[in-house]
């Protein structure tokens, strides 16, 4: 067991809390991998209720598990691994592609946020993306709304039941320029949502860990996979159409006009969400660590005296 970046926390306060570890990986013997959004925790391990959230991981076979492991053994520290790489891999068995993309802060500052624009750029039918936290940079806006300007069937599935009602105040200052460009969205509110999605056309998939927003697109490590594949495409997109059609509630433009404006201007929430990893990083810098935990030493208890009680449970017991 080991840990991500330990360290002093002076007064409680962790000063390097936006260059958090934000992966959500697991391996197991090499041939079998999970990536997504989902935590183990309690709210995202409840199948169902208010207090679960609604999310999403891949399981993954083939040669890019090969490329997840060394790059999960790369960052527990293991000798001689090389896990700095942006890794592709054919699936055995079939013919679908997987590329598993990652975001650092060294050489990798990116690549996520690079999949998306290319894959938006290149739609010509349609752009689905279900992301938990929205506020990207301008660029990747300028894309989402070309899409829609050129008749690219362009929706979003965003928070309506938040489990911070300020992520979702800010990605709301966005809407009447999206709608304004034919871009349709959608907010999910059946409970709170957590996934990082997207479908584009018909053979471009991602799943992952990365919001759409300046802590993931800039500051915190995370991890997805883009898959090309027709089939895989086609079964997202059918599990986003549902909550699209039965779990959330349309957004529109009179429908905006009679919401509470945020008491920011946009333009000026917009300037500082913008700015802020830029300045999140003029805090004290450090080199992210990883470190074993040792077992804590415990001293044996005296021996107690059992008592033992049989129970027959056909007897009713």
């Amino acid at each position: 067991m080991r840990s991500y970046d330990p360290g002093t926390h002076p007064l409680g306060i962790r000063l390097n809390l936006f260059r958090r570890m934000h992966r959500k990986l697991l391996v197991i013997d090499g041939r079998i991998a999970f990536v997504g959004g989902i935590n183990y925790s309690a709210d995202h391990l409840l199948l169902g209720g208010p207090e679960s959230k609604q999310d999403y991981a891949v399981e993954v076979h083939g040669p890019v598990v090969a490329d997840i492991h060394a790059f999960v053994r790369a960052q527990e520290g293991a000798p001689g691994v090389d896990g700095d790489r942006t890794h592709a891999g054919v699936e055995q068995g079939g013919d679908a592609r997987a590329m598993f993309v990652v975001r650092d802060n060294h050489a990798h500052r990116d690549d996520i946020e690079q999949a998306y624009r290319e894959a938006i750029r290149g739609a010509r039918q349609r752009i689905i993306i279900a992301n938990a936290y929205f506020f990207p940079g301008h660029g990747f806006l300028h894309e989402l709304r070309a899409a829609a300007r050129r008749g690219v069937d362009v929706r979003l599935i965003l928070q309506g039941e938040p489990d911070m009602p300020a992520v979702m105040m800010a990605a709301r200052t966005l809407y009447r320029q999206l709608i304004g460009d034919g871009v349709r969205i959608h907010e999910y509110c059946t409970r709170p949502f957590h996934g990082k999605v997207a479908v584009v056309d018909d053979d471009w998939a991602t799943v992952g860990s990365s919001n759409l927003d300046p802590l993931s697109l800039s500051l915190n490590l995370e991890a997805n996979l883009v898959v090309r594949d027709r089939g895989f495409a086609a079964e997202l997109a059918d599990s986003l159409d549902r909550l699209w059609e039965h779990h959330c509630e349309p957004v529109t433009l009179e429908g905006l006009k009679r919401r509470p404006r945020w008491p920011v201007p946009q333009p000026v929430l917009y300037h500082v969400l913008r700015r802020f990893p830029r300045w999140a990083g003029l805090l004290p810098g450090h080199r992210p660590r990883v470190v074993t935990l040792a077992a804590p030493s415990r001293t044996p208890a005296p021996p107690r005296p059992l008592a033992a009680t049989c129970v027959d449970k056909h007897a009713g017991g």
